[in-house]
């Protein structure tokens, strides 16, 4: 069985490195469904804080952590948004995913960092193999239009201002810096 989840992975990373993460809808890029390691299906993940993925005030998680509790990631990012009024930028994405850590190098750069660090509080949110967080996810994008990474910002108030569901960051290797920080002033609060 380890033998075959291996391979299975191994084919789903193969599939989105070729045609990008997309979603479920489109089945030649959507990974092959595997239980994540860390949970069973249906079972609750461990609440474990993880420092490298907290919604901190100016920190950009570093991946996605399936056994994060993202409601309460994103409820606390809200509450702290609320006293200084920046937006909550959710991440919706997965560590499979190659356009996912484009993005991530992308939200590191020089021209990118300061406006993150400035004007949004980052959430990132696992979606696993589309089998996590999905009921979350959909309170604010369309995972099967958008793929992944699929971002969505939301006022200080908990409205959503925008979500990528014309899949415009589902292909981020094709994406530059100054791309990604033209999103980000377009929809900052200043």
């Amino acid at each position: 069985m380890g033998r075959r989840r291996a391979l299975l992975t191994a084919l789903a990373v193969a599939a989105a490195v070729t045609t990008g993460c997309a979603s479920k809808a489109e089945p030649s890029a959507a990974p092959v469904a595997v239980a994540p390691a860390a949970a069973t299906p249906g079972s609750a993940a461990p609440a474990t804080p993880s420092p490298a993925a907290a919604p901190a005030d100016t920190e950009i998680p570093d991946g996605y952590d399936g056994t994060r509790d993202a409601a309460a990631d994103i409820k606390a990012a809200l509450a702290l948004s609320a006293t200084d009024h920046r937006q909550v930028l959710l991440d919706f994405g997965a560590d499979w995913c190659p356009d996912c850590h484009v993005l991530d190098k992308l939200f590191r750069a020089g021209q990118v960092a300061p406006l993150l660090h400035g004007d949004y509080r980052v959430v990132a949110v696992d979606v696993g193999q589309f089998d996590h967080n999905l009921d979350l996810a959909a309170r604010y994008v369309d995972l099967q239009r958008s793929g992944i990474p699929a971002l969505v910002v939301l006022a200080p108030d908990g409205t959503v201002r925008t979500a990528t569901n014309d899949g415009s960051f589902s292909n981020a290797r094709s994406m530059d810096a100054a791309g990604v920080a033209a999103f980000l002033k377009r929809w900052s609060a200043k």
